[in-house]
């Protein structure tokens, strides 16, 4: 279904639009970032947050690295202040891109289980399927970044893949 090559693809793809994010928030007003923009959670922070978290409990599954105890909605808070988010953000990119670099098409077969905060239980789905909806995941929630950014009159950098540097 997905291959080592999509992962390492969207890895790299999800470490350049972060750092995009970084750079323009580091210069932003912090009221701008937690003020509640009538999105799905609120604030930009929010939702950079549950990515963060979010990203945190994905990974955690396909590695079998640290995850976070933090609960769905705990993890809209997940870092205090944009500074933190982005440091926590640039480490939790290398740790994707590190699992991305050394994933083999077996490690993207079988089903992975695992207990869902979300459902309150137990899921098992195909781990191709769990990959695809990690980066899908990403893409959709800084899509909703990038609309609540557009809206202050912010100009993100682009986003499409076929435009990602080589170096990215």
């Amino acid at each position: 279904m997905i291959s080592p090559e999509y992962c390492r693809i969207m890895a790299r793809y999800n470490a350049w639009q972060n750092s995009g994010l970084r750079d323009m928030l580091k210069d932003m007003p912090t009221d701008d970032l937690f003020q509640d923009r009538g999105a799905f959670f609120g604030s930009i922070i929010a939702t950079l947050n549950h990515l963060l978290w979010g990203d945190t409990v994905w990974i955690s599954r396909f590695d079998g690295g640290e995850s976070t105890d933090l609960s769905g909605h705990e993890g809209l808070e997940m870092t205090p202040t944009p500074a933190v988010w982005a440091a926590e953000r640039f480490a939790l990119d290398a740790r994707i891109t590190l699992w991305a670099q050394s994933v083999q098409a077996v490690d993207l077969t079988g089903d992975l289980t695992w207990t869902s905060v979300i459902v309150d239980g137990q899921m098992t789905k195909p781990k191709g399927v769990c990959v695809m909806q990690f980066f899908n995941h990403q893409t959709h929630h800084r899509g909703q970044v990038h609309a609540m950014l557009t809206a202050l009159g912010k100009k993100p950098a682009a986003t499409d893949i076929p435009f990602m540097p080589e170096g990215a």
